[in-house]
């Protein structure tokens, strides 16, 4: 850009970007388009990226490229993973990025690396890092090339990392490895004669256990040449963002789960692979509170990892809570756990569906929060029944309990 144009960014970067568009410029020297990409550009990154939102310089990508890209709060938890895989002191490590992107996630992932290898496709993509890598100081290889063209001419890396495109040709989403850009499954072979790991992050949309299914069977024979050793779950407010697969070479003996929502972490190790992780309630006892009965002070939510997850069983075990049934994913307990990964929930009253009951537990209530779990209306239908509107800070949890009676808990929040 030249000097005009970056000065009217500076200028403009609070402004409204669609108002600025209306607006135009007498300035013929500024190039409007490039203008209005690097403000909404750095006013998108003040909230996802505030470490380069704080650096005068960064140049950023088109809105799709923005948006699609990976905060610096997931960024950094794929950073720490990445660390976990360098000898001591890093020496001789390389780090190669086969979809680099805009370069989010190869800066911070790739550090404390003796060397990285940035590969990016698209030549403008390419470009925009290589110059926000000279802003940031940060030295690596910067290579416009094809996943595939790279790969066969890799040295050997300590660690590669894949973010495959998951849009097609027409620009609609995919989820499935099979259907991404570049085809993981296809080059599996390939990628394991080339690195010590595999980091793949894959759409959350992805049930993560047919993924791991997916990739230890990869091969032509069907013979695994790859093992799924850990299995990551990203959310961030409570939103599941990212799927997270590290791969190896060898047979994990057991398999690490680990459920991520920002400062909240539930991590279990089990043998047997994918199948050791279950949602069984064999070994639980369903809550006898779920009957009605007060002495249940306390509903807990299991946060969106979690839910992603089922690993309920092993939830309800370590935090001594008793499912509400075994479909209905909540959990209540007499006692208030603070550290439990979701929310937590005083109960104030629990109501059947009976017209009278309702009327007096609903009594002077006029709005709530209201969701539904293995329950015949939607939240919205409920609402209507129930003539509330939404919001305040009553929370209701309409569910089926164990014996098929529907209920609903009405709850304060609490964390």
């Amino acid at each position: 850009m030249n000097e005009a144009t970056w000065k009217y960014v500076l200028e403009h970067q609070n402004d409204d970007v669609r108002r600025l568009a209306l607006q135009g410029t007498r300035d013929d020297e500024v190039n409007l388009q490039q203008a209005l990409q690097q403000i909404a550009g750095r006013q998108s990154a003040r909230r996802k990226l505030p470490t380069w939102a704080a650096m005068n310089g960064i140049v950023y990508p088109p809105h799709l490229n923005m948006e699609q890209c990976s905060s610096e709060q997931t960024a950094r938890y794929k950073a720490s993973i990445a660390q976990g895989f360098l000898s001591k002191g890093g020496e001789n490590s390389v780090f190669v990025d086969l979809t680099g992107g805009f370069g989010v996630d190869f800066y911070w992932m790739s550090q404390g690396f003796s060397w990285r290898v940035y590969v990016e496709r698209d030549a403008s993509l390419c470009a925009i890092a290589a110059h926000n890598f000279q802003v940031l100081d940060f030295p690596c290889s910067v290579c416009c090339r094809t996943t595939a063209t790279h790969l066969a001419e890799m040295p050997h890396a300590t660690l590669v990392f894949m973010d495959p495109a998951r849009r097609d040709e027409h620009g609609g989403r995919t989820y499935g490895m099979a259907d991404c850009s570049p085809n993981v499954l296809q080059l599996l072979p390939q990628l394991m004669q080339k690195t010590d790991r595999l980091m793949l992050k894959l759409s959350p949309m992805l049930d993560w256990r047919k993924a791991v299914s997916d990739l230890e069977g990869a091969s032509a024979d069907g013979s695994p040449v790859a093992f799924v050793s850990e299995v990551h779950i990203v959310s961030v407010g409570n939103e599941c963002k990212e799927l997270l697969l590290v791969v190896g070479k060898e047979p994990a003996e057991r398999l690490r789960l680990c459920c991520v929502n920002d400062n909240q972490k539930f991590e279990t190790e089990q043998g047997g692979g994918v199948l050791g992780v279950n949602s069984d309630f064999s070994s639980v006892k369903v809550s006898p509170y779920a009957e009605g009965s007060l002495s249940a002070s306390f509903l807990y939510e299991p946060n969106a990892s979690i839910m992603k997850a089922g690993c309920f069983a092993e939830l309800a075990q370590r935090y001594q809570v008793s499912p509400v049934s075994t479909n209905s994913h909540l959990f209540l307990s007499s006692v208030e756990i603070g550290d439990f990964p979701g929310r937590v929930f005083r109960i104030s009253s629990i109501s059947t569906m009976n017209k009278k009951e309702m009327k007096q537990h609903l009594d002077g209530l006029s709005q709530a929060n209201i969701s539904v779990r293995n329950f015949p209306l939607s939240a919205d239908q409920l609402r209507k029944k129930l003539k509330l509107k939404d919001g305040g800070d009553v929370y209701i949890f309409a569910t089926t309990v164990q014996n098929g009676e529907h209920k609903l808990f009405i709850c304060r929040k609490i964390s």
